[in-house]
């Protein structure tokens, strides 16, 4: 499969690097308004293909996006130091307006993926600006707070990250919801398996890994600038996911029709993902309390993209 990247900054490169690094790919092509920058990035991780697996790399202008199956959207300008992700909704919806454009006039026949923040708002900016369906045009969301989430909670219980299963739902970004009433630890309940293995799962525990997880973007970004690797093994997963045809579920964020209250929204839900792109959604078990987070989280993205079409 080829694969197209928007954007060559260090999402866009830490996703093609890990695309090209776990062969999801069989070509992956850079496009960037900085062509130099995009030659780079190619050349960089072309010198590492001889160290794993076999991948073309390229770059150019959109016309280099011909056949590929699927295109990272990961152009658009960087969060600043202490800014909410929400706050970047009139400068990068801006971008993406031209983006879209040319990326269906050369590959009108990928699956659109939205790696650009704030997330939840350009995938429904891509989705509309592009006329696919919403199951086409699939938003990273919370994919990476899952992550976070699986990790921190593992870390606490002593065990591997893959054996913990969890899902952060609604904005990425300041508003998520931690599901912890449906987390589990192979198939049993979280708290029952915490109990077999002595270890707490106190308030003061939950409040820690919540900040850990919410909060993990605002320290990266104060500390390096920017937030990328994680990002982009999350991008080689959903690609491999698609690719491969896995129905994975995986924690993402497309134009849904109603959940919680709120009609017609782009937040992060477990999704069932395969080649069409996504398949189904699915609706975890939640307790009053987190559903009523749920629905002040999808609010707030409903309410910010007010003003937009």
């Amino acid at each position: 499969m080829k694969v197209g990247i928007v954007g060559a900054g260090m999402v866009g490169s830490a996703a093609g690097f890990a695309i090209a690094m776990r062969g999801v790919a069989s070509e992956v092509v850079f496009v960037d308004r900085n062509m130099a920058l995009a030659r780079a990035q190619q050349e960089d991780i072309h010198h590492a293909v001889p160290f794993a697996q076999g991948c073309k790399l390229g770059s150019g202008d959109y016309d280099c996006l011909e056949g590929a199956g699927i295109v990272i959207l990961a152009a658009g300008v960087a969060q600043k130091p202490g800014e909410s992700r929400l706050s970047l909704l009139s400068r990068n919806a801006e971008v993406f307006s031209d983006v879209i454009s040319k990326v269906r006039q050369y590959a009108p026949d990928a699956i659109l993926i939205v790696a650009s923040n704030p997330v939840d708002i350009m995938t429904e900016v891509a989705q509309r600006a592009s006329g696919l369906p919403p199951e086409r045009v699939i938003g990273t969301g919370t994919l990476l707070d899952s992550a976070r989430f699986r990790a921190l909670l593992a870390g606490h219980l002593g065990i591997a990250a893959h054996s913990v299963h969890g899902f952060v739902l609604g904005e990425h970004g300041d508003s998520e919801v931690l599901a912890w009433s449906s987390a589990r630890v192979g198939a049993e309940p979280l708290d029952r398996i915490a109990v077999q293995l002595g270890v707490e799962i106190t308030e003061t525990v939950r409040a820690q890994i919540d900040e850990g997880v919410r909060r993990a973007a605002y320290r990266i970004i104060e500390g390096k600038g920017a937030t990328w690797y994680g990002i982009g093994a999350g991008l080689a997963r959903l690609v491999l996911a698609i690719r491969d045809d896995q129905r994975a579920v995986l924690s993402l964020s497309i134009r849904t029709p109603q959940i919680a209250g709120v009609e017609d929204v782009s937040v992060s839900l477990p999704r069932v993902v395969g080649a069409a792109g996504v398949i189904n959604t699915l609706v975890p078990s939640l307790d009053p309390d987190e559903w009523e987070a749920l629905h002040r989280s999808a609010a707030l993205v409903k309410d910010s993209a007010k003003g937009l079409w």
